[in-house]
Protein backbone atom coordinates (compact mmCIF):
# COMPACT_ATOMS: atom_id res chain seq x y z
CA UNK A 1 0.00 0.00 0.00
CA UNK A 2 1.23 3.47 -0.82
CA UNK A 3 1.06 5.99 2.03
CA UNK A 4 -2.52 5.89 3.25
CA UNK A 5 -4.35 8.79 1.64
CA UNK A 6 -7.43 10.31 3.27
CA UNK A 7 -9.61 11.87 0.62
CA UNK A 8 -10.48 15.37 1.72
CA UNK A 9 -14.09 16.11 2.50
CA UNK A 10 -13.98 19.26 0.46
CA UNK A 11 -13.12 17.26 -2.65
CA UNK A 12 -16.12 15.00 -2.26
CA UNK A 13 -18.44 17.89 -1.54
CA UNK A 14 -17.22 19.77 -4.57
CA UNK A 15 -17.88 16.76 -6.76
CA UNK A 16 -21.45 16.25 -5.60
CA UNK A 17 -22.90 19.50 -4.30
CA UNK A 18 -22.21 22.98 -3.11
CA UNK A 19 -23.71 22.18 0.26
CA UNK A 20 -21.80 24.47 2.57
CA UNK A 21 -22.99 28.01 1.90
CA UNK A 22 -21.78 29.92 4.97
CA UNK A 23 -20.76 33.55 4.60
CA UNK A 24 -17.17 32.97 5.62
CA UNK A 25 -16.56 36.71 5.65
CA UNK A 26 -18.71 36.91 8.77
CA UNK A 27 -16.94 34.10 10.64
CA UNK A 28 -13.50 33.56 12.04
CA UNK A 29 -12.97 30.23 10.27
CA UNK A 30 -10.73 29.07 7.47
CA UNK A 31 -12.84 29.10 4.29
CA UNK A 32 -10.80 26.19 2.90
CA UNK A 33 -12.07 23.86 5.63
CA UNK A 34 -15.51 22.26 5.42
CA UNK A 35 -16.88 22.26 8.96
CA UNK A 36 -20.34 20.95 8.10
CA UNK A 37 -19.93 18.14 5.56
CA UNK A 38 -22.79 17.09 3.36
CA UNK A 39 -23.34 13.53 4.56
CA UNK A 40 -25.41 12.60 1.52
CA UNK A 41 -22.71 13.87 -0.83
CA UNK A 42 -20.00 11.92 0.96
CA UNK A 43 -22.07 8.74 0.81
CA UNK A 44 -22.86 9.22 -2.87
CA UNK A 45 -19.17 9.64 -3.65
CA UNK A 46 -18.27 6.35 -1.96
CA UNK A 47 -21.22 4.54 -3.53
CA UNK A 48 -20.37 5.81 -6.99
CA UNK A 49 -16.79 4.65 -6.57
CA UNK A 50 -17.91 1.10 -5.96
CA UNK A 51 -18.63 1.07 -9.67
CA UNK A 52 -16.83 3.92 -11.41
CA UNK A 53 -13.33 2.41 -11.25
CA UNK A 54 -14.43 -0.93 -12.67
CA UNK A 55 -13.68 -0.12 -16.29
CA UNK A 56 -10.00 -0.64 -15.53
CA UNK A 57 -10.79 -3.73 -13.47
CA UNK A 58 -12.86 -5.24 -16.27
CA UNK A 59 -10.17 -4.74 -18.89
CA UNK A 60 -7.06 -5.66 -16.92
CA UNK A 61 -8.46 -8.24 -14.52
CA UNK A 62 -11.85 -9.77 -15.25
CA UNK A 63 -11.61 -10.21 -19.02
CA UNK A 64 -7.88 -10.81 -19.20
CA UNK A 65 -7.23 -12.78 -16.03
CA UNK A 66 -9.89 -13.85 -13.53
CA UNK A 67 -12.61 -15.04 -15.92
CA UNK A 68 -9.96 -16.80 -17.98
CA UNK A 69 -8.61 -18.55 -14.88
CA UNK A 70 -12.15 -19.58 -13.94
CA UNK A 71 -12.69 -20.78 -17.56
CA UNK A 72 -15.80 -18.67 -18.11
CA UNK A 73 -14.03 -17.38 -21.22
CA UNK A 74 -10.66 -17.59 -22.90
CA UNK A 75 -8.27 -15.15 -24.50
CA UNK A 76 -4.57 -14.69 -25.21
CA UNK A 77 -2.58 -15.21 -22.00
CA UNK A 78 -0.91 -12.16 -20.52
CA UNK A 79 1.13 -11.54 -17.41
CA UNK A 80 -0.39 -10.00 -14.29
CA UNK A 81 0.52 -6.43 -15.10
CA UNK A 82 0.95 -3.50 -12.73
CA UNK A 83 -2.55 -2.40 -13.76
CA UNK A 84 -4.27 -5.05 -11.66
CA UNK A 85 -5.50 -4.49 -8.11
CA UNK A 86 -7.13 -1.10 -8.62
CA UNK A 87 -9.64 -2.34 -6.01
CA UNK A 88 -7.01 -1.75 -3.31
CA UNK A 89 -6.28 1.85 -4.22
CA UNK A 90 -9.96 2.70 -4.62
CA UNK A 91 -10.87 1.24 -1.23
CA UNK A 92 -8.49 3.50 0.65
CA UNK A 93 -8.63 6.59 -1.52
CA UNK A 94 -12.22 6.78 -2.67
CA UNK A 95 -14.50 4.64 -0.53
CA UNK A 96 -13.50 4.21 3.11
CA UNK A 97 -12.46 7.81 3.99
CA UNK A 98 -15.85 9.41 3.40
CA UNK A 99 -17.70 6.56 5.07
CA UNK A 100 -15.62 6.91 8.22
CA UNK A 101 -16.09 10.68 8.17
CA UNK A 102 -19.86 10.21 8.03
CA UNK A 103 -19.70 8.02 11.15
CA UNK A 104 -17.46 10.39 13.07
CA UNK A 105 -19.31 13.55 12.14
CA UNK A 106 -22.83 12.23 12.69
CA UNK A 107 -21.94 10.58 16.00
CA UNK A 108 -20.93 13.94 17.42
CA UNK A 109 -24.18 15.73 16.56
CA UNK A 110 -26.75 16.50 19.21
CA UNK A 111 -29.28 14.54 17.15
CA UNK A 112 -26.78 11.83 16.23
CA UNK A 113 -29.30 9.07 16.94
CA UNK A 114 -31.21 10.19 13.86
CA UNK A 115 -28.19 9.15 11.76
CA UNK A 116 -28.17 5.59 13.11
CA UNK A 117 -29.25 3.98 9.83
CA UNK A 118 -26.94 6.18 7.82
CA UNK A 119 -23.98 4.98 9.87
CA UNK A 120 -25.11 1.37 9.48
CA UNK A 121 -25.19 1.70 5.69
CA UNK A 122 -21.63 3.05 5.63
CA UNK A 123 -20.33 -0.19 7.12
CA UNK A 124 -22.13 -2.28 4.51
CA UNK A 125 -20.73 -0.28 1.59
CA UNK A 126 -17.21 -0.33 3.00
CA UNK A 127 -17.22 -4.06 3.71
CA UNK A 128 -18.52 -4.86 0.22
CA UNK A 129 -15.37 -3.35 -1.30
CA UNK A 130 -13.03 -4.41 1.51
CA UNK A 131 -14.03 -8.07 1.17
CA UNK A 132 -13.35 -7.89 -2.53
CA UNK A 133 -9.95 -6.39 -1.73
CA UNK A 134 -8.82 -9.02 0.76
CA UNK A 135 -10.04 -11.74 -1.62
CA UNK A 136 -6.95 -11.09 -3.75
CA UNK A 137 -4.58 -9.46 -1.23
CA UNK A 138 -5.01 -11.16 2.13
CA UNK A 139 -3.84 -9.11 5.10
CA UNK A 140 -4.47 -5.39 4.80
CA UNK A 141 -4.94 -2.31 7.01
CA UNK A 142 -8.44 -1.86 8.37
CA UNK A 143 -8.98 -1.63 12.13
CA UNK A 144 -6.25 0.98 12.54
CA UNK A 145 -6.44 2.41 9.04
CA UNK A 146 -10.00 3.64 9.36
CA UNK A 147 -9.03 5.60 12.49
CA UNK A 148 -6.08 7.38 10.90
CA UNK A 149 -7.93 10.67 10.55
CA UNK A 150 -8.57 10.78 14.30
CA UNK A 151 -5.41 9.17 15.64
CA UNK A 152 -2.91 10.44 13.10
CA UNK A 153 -1.64 6.89 12.64
CA UNK A 154 -0.23 6.74 9.11
CA UNK A 155 1.50 3.39 9.65
CA UNK A 156 -1.48 1.13 10.38
CA UNK A 157 -1.03 -2.56 11.07
CA UNK A 158 -2.01 -5.04 8.40
CA UNK A 159 -4.85 -7.08 9.85
CA UNK A 160 -4.71 -10.81 9.06
CA UNK A 161 -7.56 -12.11 6.97
CA UNK A 162 -9.20 -14.02 9.81
CA UNK A 163 -9.35 -10.84 11.90
CA UNK A 164 -10.81 -8.98 8.92
CA UNK A 165 -13.54 -11.57 8.46
CA UNK A 166 -14.38 -11.58 12.15
CA UNK A 167 -14.43 -7.79 12.29
CA UNK A 168 -16.71 -7.53 9.29
CA UNK A 169 -19.10 -10.17 10.58
CA UNK A 170 -19.43 -8.19 13.80
CA UNK A 171 -19.87 -4.88 11.97
CA UNK A 172 -22.48 -6.36 9.64
CA UNK A 173 -24.42 -7.83 12.55
CA UNK A 174 -24.40 -4.49 14.35
CA UNK A 175 -25.51 -2.75 11.17
CA UNK A 176 -28.42 -5.18 10.79
CA UNK A 177 -29.42 -4.62 14.41
CA UNK A 178 -29.47 -0.87 13.83
CA UNK A 179 -31.44 -1.12 10.62
CA UNK A 180 -33.96 -3.43 12.30
CA UNK A 181 -34.92 -0.77 14.84
CA UNK A 182 -37.89 1.55 14.15
CA UNK A 183 -36.94 4.07 11.47
CA UNK A 184 -39.06 6.87 12.92
CA UNK A 185 -37.24 10.21 12.60
CA UNK A 186 -34.25 8.59 10.91
CA UNK A 187 -32.48 10.88 8.44
CA UNK A 188 -31.98 9.41 4.98
CA UNK A 189 -29.60 10.04 2.11
CA UNK A 190 -32.25 11.40 -0.24
CA UNK A 191 -31.39 10.87 -3.89
CA UNK A 192 -27.78 10.12 -2.92
CA UNK A 193 -28.72 6.53 -2.09
CA UNK A 194 -28.36 5.38 -5.68
CA UNK A 195 -28.84 1.72 -4.80
CA UNK A 196 -31.79 1.34 -2.42
CA UNK A 197 -33.38 4.79 -2.23
CA UNK A 198 -33.28 4.74 1.60
CA UNK A 199 -34.99 1.36 1.87
CA UNK A 200 -33.36 0.30 5.14
CA UNK A 201 -34.76 -3.22 5.00
CA UNK A 202 -32.98 -3.85 1.71
CA UNK A 203 -29.73 -2.55 3.21
CA UNK A 204 -30.15 -5.06 6.03
CA UNK A 205 -30.79 -7.87 3.54
CA UNK A 206 -27.64 -6.92 1.64
CA UNK A 207 -25.68 -7.07 4.90
CA UNK A 208 -26.97 -10.59 5.56
CA UNK A 209 -25.98 -11.75 2.08
CA UNK A 210 -22.50 -10.31 2.64
CA UNK A 211 -22.37 -12.40 5.81
CA UNK A 212 -23.06 -15.44 3.62
CA UNK A 213 -20.23 -14.39 1.30
CA UNK A 214 -17.89 -14.41 4.28
CA UNK A 215 -19.35 -17.66 5.61
CA UNK A 216 -18.54 -19.66 2.49
CA UNK A 217 -15.00 -18.27 2.52
CA UNK A 218 -14.63 -19.43 6.12
CA UNK A 219 -15.62 -23.03 5.37
CA UNK A 220 -12.22 -24.60 4.74
CA UNK A 221 -10.67 -22.75 7.70
CA UNK A 222 -13.39 -23.28 10.32
CA UNK A 223 -16.63 -24.88 9.20
CA UNK A 224 -18.23 -24.18 12.58
CA UNK A 225 -18.04 -20.45 11.85
CA UNK A 226 -19.72 -21.11 8.51
CA UNK A 227 -22.53 -22.99 10.24
CA UNK A 228 -22.92 -20.31 12.92
CA UNK A 229 -23.15 -17.48 10.42
CA UNK A 230 -25.58 -19.43 8.28
CA UNK A 231 -27.84 -19.89 11.28
CA UNK A 232 -27.57 -16.17 12.13
CA UNK A 233 -28.60 -15.16 8.63
CA UNK A 234 -31.46 -17.62 8.29
CA UNK A 235 -32.91 -16.82 11.72
CA UNK A 236 -32.55 -13.07 11.24
CA UNK A 237 -35.95 -11.38 10.97
CA UNK A 238 -34.64 -9.34 8.04
CA UNK A 239 -33.02 -12.27 6.25
CA UNK A 240 -30.73 -12.04 3.21
CA UNK A 241 -31.62 -10.67 -0.24
CA UNK A 242 -34.91 -12.42 -0.98
CA UNK A 243 -36.13 -11.09 -4.33
CA UNK A 244 -34.92 -9.71 -7.62
CA UNK A 245 -36.08 -6.27 -6.50
CA UNK A 246 -33.74 -6.36 -3.49
CA UNK A 247 -30.58 -7.02 -5.53
CA UNK A 248 -27.68 -4.57 -5.22
CA UNK A 249 -27.88 -2.95 -8.64
CA UNK A 250 -26.05 -0.07 -10.28
CA UNK A 251 -28.17 1.64 -12.92
CA UNK A 252 -26.77 4.74 -14.60
CA UNK A 253 -28.12 5.22 -18.15
CA UNK A 254 -24.95 6.70 -19.68
CA UNK A 255 -22.34 4.70 -17.76
CA UNK A 256 -19.99 2.98 -20.20
CA UNK A 257 -17.04 1.51 -18.28
CA UNK A 258 -15.67 -0.91 -20.91
CA UNK A 259 -16.66 0.37 -24.34
CA UNK A 260 -14.43 -0.78 -27.17
CA UNK A 261 -11.73 -1.80 -24.70
CA UNK A 262 -13.55 -5.11 -24.43
CA UNK A 263 -11.20 -6.21 -27.24
CA UNK A 264 -8.11 -4.61 -25.67
CA UNK A 265 -5.00 -6.63 -26.57
CA UNK A 266 -7.10 -9.65 -27.61
CA UNK A 267 -10.71 -10.66 -28.29
CA UNK A 268 -12.43 -13.03 -25.85
CA UNK A 269 -14.10 -16.34 -26.68
CA UNK A 270 -16.19 -18.98 -24.98
CA UNK A 271 -14.51 -22.14 -23.71
CA UNK A 272 -15.74 -25.50 -24.94
CA UNK A 273 -16.56 -26.53 -21.37
CA UNK A 274 -19.07 -23.77 -20.66
CA UNK A 275 -20.57 -23.68 -24.16
CA UNK A 276 -20.97 -27.44 -24.43
CA UNK A 277 -22.67 -27.62 -21.06
CA UNK A 278 -25.03 -24.77 -21.84
CA UNK A 279 -25.87 -26.45 -25.14
CA UNK A 280 -26.56 -29.73 -23.35
CA UNK A 281 -29.15 -28.03 -21.11
CA UNK A 282 -30.70 -25.64 -23.67
CA UNK A 283 -29.65 -22.83 -21.34
CA UNK A 284 -31.48 -19.56 -22.16
CA UNK A 285 -28.34 -17.68 -21.12
CA UNK A 286 -26.28 -19.14 -23.97
CA UNK A 287 -27.17 -16.41 -26.53
CA UNK A 288 -26.90 -13.81 -23.76
CA UNK A 289 -23.36 -14.80 -22.82
CA UNK A 290 -21.93 -15.68 -26.23
CA UNK A 291 -22.30 -14.98 -29.94
CA UNK A 292 -22.83 -17.66 -32.61
CA UNK A 293 -20.28 -18.46 -35.27
CA UNK A 294 -21.03 -18.17 -39.00
CA UNK A 295 -22.47 -21.67 -39.38
CA UNK A 296 -26.01 -20.41 -39.70
CA UNK A 297 -28.70 -20.31 -42.37
CA UNK A 298 -27.88 -22.17 -45.58
CA UNK A 299 -24.20 -22.69 -44.77
CA UNK A 300 -24.45 -26.39 -45.71
CA UNK A 301 -25.45 -25.45 -49.27
CA UNK A 302 -22.36 -23.28 -49.49
CA UNK A 303 -20.15 -26.13 -48.33
CA UNK A 304 -21.66 -28.40 -50.97
CA UNK A 305 -21.35 -25.78 -53.66
CA UNK A 306 -17.63 -25.29 -53.11
CA UNK A 307 -16.93 -28.87 -51.99
CA UNK A 308 -15.55 -27.71 -48.63
CA UNK A 309 -15.09 -29.80 -45.48
CA UNK A 310 -15.16 -28.25 -42.04
CA UNK A 311 -12.48 -29.08 -39.44
CA UNK A 312 -13.01 -32.32 -37.54
CA UNK A 313 -14.12 -30.65 -34.30
CA UNK A 314 -17.29 -29.37 -36.02
CA UNK A 315 -20.15 -31.86 -35.91
CA UNK A 316 -22.51 -31.05 -38.77
CA UNK A 317 -25.24 -33.11 -37.13
CA UNK A 318 -25.20 -30.90 -34.06
CA UNK A 319 -28.50 -28.92 -34.07
CA UNK A 320 -26.66 -26.15 -32.17
CA UNK A 321 -23.60 -26.16 -34.41
CA UNK A 322 -23.52 -22.36 -34.41
CA UNK A 323 -22.31 -22.43 -30.79
CA UNK A 324 -18.67 -23.47 -30.55
CA UNK A 325 -16.03 -22.97 -27.90
CA UNK A 326 -12.39 -23.89 -27.72
CA UNK A 327 -9.64 -24.75 -25.24
CA UNK A 328 -9.38 -22.56 -22.15
CA UNK A 329 -5.60 -22.97 -22.23
CA UNK A 330 -4.69 -22.68 -25.90
CA UNK A 331 -1.56 -24.82 -25.48
CA UNK A 332 -3.68 -27.89 -24.69
CA UNK A 333 -5.20 -27.96 -28.19
CA UNK A 334 -3.21 -25.64 -30.46
CA UNK A 335 -4.89 -26.95 -33.62
CA UNK A 336 -8.36 -25.99 -32.49
CA UNK A 337 -7.03 -22.80 -30.90
CA UNK A 338 -5.92 -21.54 -34.31
CA UNK A 339 -9.60 -21.07 -35.17
CA UNK A 340 -10.01 -18.38 -32.54
CA UNK A 341 -8.34 -15.90 -34.83
CA UNK A 342 -8.46 -17.66 -38.20
CA UNK A 343 -11.48 -17.71 -40.50
CA UNK A 344 -12.50 -20.73 -42.54
CA UNK A 345 -12.34 -20.39 -46.31
CA UNK A 346 -15.73 -21.68 -47.41
CA UNK A 347 -15.18 -20.82 -51.06
CA UNK A 348 -16.01 -17.74 -53.08
CA UNK A 349 -16.00 -14.70 -50.83
CA UNK A 350 -17.10 -16.67 -47.77
CA UNK A 351 -14.79 -16.34 -44.78
CA UNK A 352 -16.43 -17.87 -41.73
CA UNK A 353 -15.75 -17.61 -38.05
CA UNK A 354 -16.00 -21.09 -36.54
CA UNK A 355 -15.71 -20.00 -32.90
CA UNK A 356 -17.84 -17.13 -31.69
CA UNK A 357 -16.90 -14.31 -29.34
CA UNK A 358 -18.30 -13.55 -25.96
CA UNK A 359 -21.36 -11.32 -26.33
CA UNK A 360 -19.57 -7.99 -26.31
CA UNK A 361 -22.69 -5.89 -26.04
CA UNK A 362 -23.79 -7.79 -22.94
CA UNK A 363 -20.67 -6.50 -21.20
CA UNK A 364 -20.36 -3.19 -23.03
CA UNK A 365 -23.75 -1.84 -24.16
CA UNK A 366 -22.10 1.13 -25.91
CA UNK A 367 -19.70 -1.10 -27.81
CA UNK A 368 -18.93 0.04 -31.35
CA UNK A 369 -21.38 2.61 -32.63
CA UNK A 370 -24.11 1.75 -30.12
CA UNK A 371 -25.36 4.87 -28.33
CA UNK A 372 -28.48 3.82 -26.45
CA UNK A 373 -27.69 0.56 -24.65
CA UNK A 374 -27.79 0.81 -20.85
CA UNK A 375 -25.52 -0.98 -18.41
CA UNK A 376 -27.10 -2.69 -15.42
CA UNK A 377 -24.53 -4.01 -12.99
CA UNK A 378 -25.79 -6.36 -10.29
CA UNK A 379 -22.96 -6.50 -7.74
CA UNK A 380 -24.83 -8.75 -5.27
CA UNK A 381 -27.71 -10.87 -6.52
CA UNK A 382 -30.65 -12.87 -5.28
CA UNK A 383 -29.39 -15.87 -7.25
CA UNK A 384 -26.03 -15.75 -5.47
CA UNK A 385 -27.87 -15.69 -2.15
CA UNK A 386 -30.07 -18.64 -3.12
CA UNK A 387 -27.15 -20.78 -4.25
CA UNK A 388 -25.23 -20.15 -1.02
CA UNK A 389 -28.28 -21.25 0.96
CA UNK A 390 -28.87 -24.27 -1.28
CA UNK A 391 -25.21 -25.24 -0.94
CA UNK A 392 -25.24 -25.03 2.85
CA UNK A 393 -28.55 -26.84 3.24
CA UNK A 394 -27.30 -29.59 0.93
CA UNK A 395 -24.19 -29.96 3.10
CA UNK A 396 -26.33 -30.36 6.20
CA UNK A 397 -25.48 -27.01 7.78
CA UNK A 398 -29.14 -26.12 8.34
CA UNK A 399 -29.92 -28.67 11.04
CA UNK A 400 -31.90 -27.37 14.00
CA UNK A 401 -33.46 -24.25 12.50
CA UNK A 402 -35.81 -23.21 9.75
CA UNK A 403 -34.00 -22.86 6.43
CA UNK A 404 -37.27 -21.77 4.80
CA UNK A 405 -37.03 -24.40 2.13
CA UNK A 406 -35.03 -27.41 0.98
CA UNK A 407 -31.80 -27.29 -0.98
CA UNK A 408 -33.82 -27.98 -4.11
CA UNK A 409 -36.24 -25.14 -3.34
CA UNK A 410 -33.42 -22.63 -3.00
CA UNK A 411 -31.65 -24.05 -6.04
CA UNK A 412 -34.74 -23.52 -8.19
CA UNK A 413 -35.17 -19.97 -6.91
CA UNK A 414 -31.53 -19.24 -7.71
CA UNK A 415 -31.77 -20.66 -11.23
CA UNK A 416 -34.91 -18.69 -12.02
CA UNK A 417 -33.50 -15.45 -10.65
CA UNK A 418 -30.28 -15.90 -12.60
CA UNK A 419 -32.14 -16.49 -15.87
CA UNK A 420 -34.38 -13.48 -15.34
CA UNK A 421 -31.65 -11.13 -14.13
CA UNK A 422 -29.29 -11.95 -16.99
CA UNK A 423 -32.18 -11.44 -19.39
CA UNK A 424 -32.88 -8.01 -17.87
CA UNK A 425 -29.23 -7.04 -18.25
CA UNK A 426 -29.29 -8.12 -21.89
CA UNK A 427 -32.54 -6.27 -22.60
CA UNK A 428 -31.21 -3.05 -21.05
CA UNK A 429 -28.05 -3.40 -23.12
CA UNK A 430 -30.22 -3.84 -26.24
CA UNK A 431 -28.43 -7.13 -26.73
CA UNK A 432 -29.62 -10.67 -27.47
CA UNK A 433 -32.03 -11.96 -24.86
CA UNK A 434 -32.77 -15.56 -23.91
CA UNK A 435 -36.35 -15.52 -22.61
CA UNK A 436 -39.52 -15.10 -24.65
CA UNK A 437 -42.64 -13.30 -23.45
CA UNK A 438 -42.86 -13.32 -19.66
CA UNK A 439 -40.20 -16.03 -19.59
CA UNK A 440 -42.26 -18.47 -17.54
CA UNK A 441 -42.24 -21.27 -20.11
CA UNK A 442 -38.50 -20.95 -20.74
CA UNK A 443 -37.68 -20.95 -17.03
CA UNK A 444 -39.83 -24.00 -16.36
CA UNK A 445 -38.43 -25.91 -19.33
CA UNK A 446 -34.92 -25.25 -18.07
CA UNK A 447 -35.74 -26.32 -14.52
CA UNK A 448 -37.32 -29.51 -15.89
CA UNK A 449 -34.35 -30.41 -18.06
CA UNK A 450 -32.79 -33.72 -16.94
CA UNK A 451 -29.35 -32.13 -16.79
CA UNK A 452 -30.59 -29.32 -14.55
CA UNK A 453 -33.11 -30.67 -12.05
CA UNK A 454 -32.08 -32.44 -8.87
CA UNK A 455 -31.46 -36.15 -9.41
CA UNK A 456 -30.37 -37.34 -5.96
CA UNK A 457 -26.90 -38.28 -7.25
CA UNK A 458 -24.83 -35.14 -7.82
CA UNK A 459 -27.07 -32.46 -6.35
CA UNK A 460 -24.21 -30.48 -4.80
CA UNK A 461 -22.36 -30.39 -8.11
CA UNK A 462 -25.50 -29.09 -9.80
CA UNK A 463 -25.78 -26.33 -7.21
CA UNK A 464 -22.13 -25.49 -7.74
CA UNK A 465 -22.38 -25.36 -11.52
CA UNK A 466 -25.42 -23.08 -11.47
CA UNK A 467 -23.63 -20.86 -8.98
CA UNK A 468 -20.65 -20.87 -11.34
CA UNK A 469 -22.76 -19.97 -14.38
CA UNK A 470 -24.38 -17.13 -12.44
CA UNK A 471 -20.97 -15.57 -11.71
CA UNK A 472 -20.29 -14.92 -15.41
CA UNK A 473 -20.46 -11.16 -14.83
CA UNK A 474 -18.75 -11.10 -11.42
CA UNK A 475 -15.10 -11.88 -12.02
CA UNK A 476 -14.03 -11.65 -8.40
CA UNK A 477 -16.81 -13.95 -7.20
CA UNK A 478 -16.21 -16.36 -10.06
CA UNK A 479 -12.53 -16.68 -9.20
CA UNK A 480 -13.22 -16.96 -5.48
CA UNK A 481 -15.73 -19.71 -6.25
CA UNK A 482 -13.33 -21.86 -8.28
CA UNK A 483 -10.62 -21.40 -5.65
CA UNK A 484 -12.73 -22.35 -2.67
CA UNK A 485 -14.61 -25.29 -4.26
CA UNK A 486 -12.30 -26.78 -6.90
CA UNK A 487 -15.25 -26.80 -9.33
CA UNK A 488 -15.76 -27.28 -12.22
CA UNK A 489 -13.99 -30.61 -11.75
CA UNK A 490 -11.50 -32.33 -14.00
CA UNK A 491 -12.99 -35.42 -15.61
CA UNK A 492 -16.47 -34.82 -14.22
CA UNK A 493 -19.19 -36.77 -15.98
CA UNK A 494 -21.48 -33.76 -15.51
CA UNK A 495 -19.46 -30.62 -16.27
CA UNK A 496 -15.85 -31.22 -17.23
CA UNK A 497 -13.28 -28.51 -16.69
CA UNK A 498 -10.98 -27.86 -19.66
CA UNK A 499 -7.40 -29.10 -19.51
CA UNK A 500 -4.95 -26.48 -18.27
CA UNK A 501 -1.14 -26.29 -18.29
CA UNK A 502 0.00 -22.92 -16.96
CA UNK A 503 0.26 -21.98 -13.27
CA UNK A 504 -2.70 -19.93 -12.06
CA UNK A 505 -1.95 -17.17 -9.53
CA UNK A 506 -4.35 -17.55 -6.60
CA UNK A 507 -3.70 -14.03 -5.29
CA UNK A 508 -2.10 -10.70 -6.16
CA UNK A 509 1.33 -9.55 -5.05
CA UNK A 510 0.76 -6.58 -2.77
CA UNK A 511 3.26 -3.85 -3.62
CA UNK A 512 5.64 -2.57 -0.98
CA UNK A 513 4.78 0.92 0.29
CA UNK A 514 6.99 3.85 -0.60
CA UNK A 515 10.19 3.84 1.42
CA UNK A 516 9.82 5.61 4.72
CA UNK A 517 6.09 4.97 5.06
CA UNK A 518 4.61 1.66 6.25
CA UNK A 519 7.36 -0.74 5.19
CA UNK A 520 7.79 -2.59 8.49
CA UNK A 521 4.11 -3.46 8.84
CA UNK A 522 3.91 -4.48 5.20
CA UNK A 523 6.94 -6.75 5.52
CA UNK A 524 5.62 -8.33 8.70
CA UNK A 525 2.31 -9.08 7.03
CA UNK A 526 4.04 -10.67 4.05
CA UNK A 527 6.18 -12.86 6.28
CA UNK A 528 3.30 -13.80 8.60
CA UNK A 529 1.33 -15.03 5.58
CA UNK A 530 4.27 -17.04 4.28
CA UNK A 531 4.69 -14.85 1.21
CA UNK A 532 7.92 -13.99 -0.57
CA UNK A 533 7.96 -10.16 -0.53
CA UNK A 534 7.83 -8.48 -3.94
CA UNK A 535 7.72 -11.81 -5.78
CA UNK A 536 5.23 -11.44 -8.63
CA UNK A 537 5.99 -14.69 -10.47
CA UNK A 538 3.01 -16.86 -11.35
CA UNK A 539 4.38 -19.98 -9.66
CA UNK A 540 4.90 -18.16 -6.37
CA UNK A 541 1.44 -16.58 -6.48
CA UNK A 542 0.01 -20.00 -7.31
CA UNK A 543 1.68 -21.80 -4.40
CA UNK A 544 1.69 -19.22 -1.59
CA UNK A 545 -1.98 -18.99 -0.73
CA UNK A 546 -4.17 -16.60 1.23
CA UNK A 547 -5.47 -17.66 4.66
CA UNK A 548 -8.99 -18.52 3.50
CA UNK A 549 -7.57 -20.46 0.55
CA UNK A 550 -4.90 -22.56 2.29
CA UNK A 551 -7.07 -25.66 2.67
CA UNK A 552 -9.00 -25.28 -0.58
CA UNK A 553 -8.66 -27.95 -3.26
CA UNK A 554 -6.50 -27.42 -6.32
CA UNK A 555 -8.27 -26.09 -9.39
CA UNK A 556 -10.45 -28.85 -10.78
CA UNK A 557 -10.01 -31.08 -7.72
CA UNK A 558 -13.33 -30.44 -5.96
CA UNK A 559 -14.94 -33.21 -3.95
Amino acid sequence: MKKLTILSIITAAALFSASCKKDFGETNTDPSVVTTPDVAALFAYSCENLESYQGQEWVWENLEQLLRFSQHLTTDPYELSNNVNSRYRVLYNNILPNLVEIRNYSSGLSDGDRYRNIRAATYIVGILQALKTTDMNGSMPYTQAIKARQTGELRPAYDPQQLLFDTWLTELSLAIDSLAMPATNQIGFGASDIYYANNWLNWAKLANTLKLRIAVRYEKADVNITKRVFREVMTSAEGPIDSDAAQFKYDRPTWNPIGNDIDYRSPRFGTSSIINFMKSTNDPRLPIYFTPNDLTGSFRDTLDKYNKTLPAFINLNDPMVQWQGGPADWTTDPVKATWYKTTFDAGGNNKWRLIGFINKKFFAPRYGSNTTGRLLDYMVTYAETCFYIAEMVQKGYGAGFDTKGSAEDWYKKGVESSLRTMNLIAAAAESTTGLTGNGNADVQAYLDHPNVKFNGVNNLERIYIQQYLNFYRLGNEAFTFVRRTGYPKNNSAYYTRNAWNEPIPRRYALDEPALGTNNENWLKAQQDQGFTPNDRTATTLANQRLWFDKNSPAFGQGN
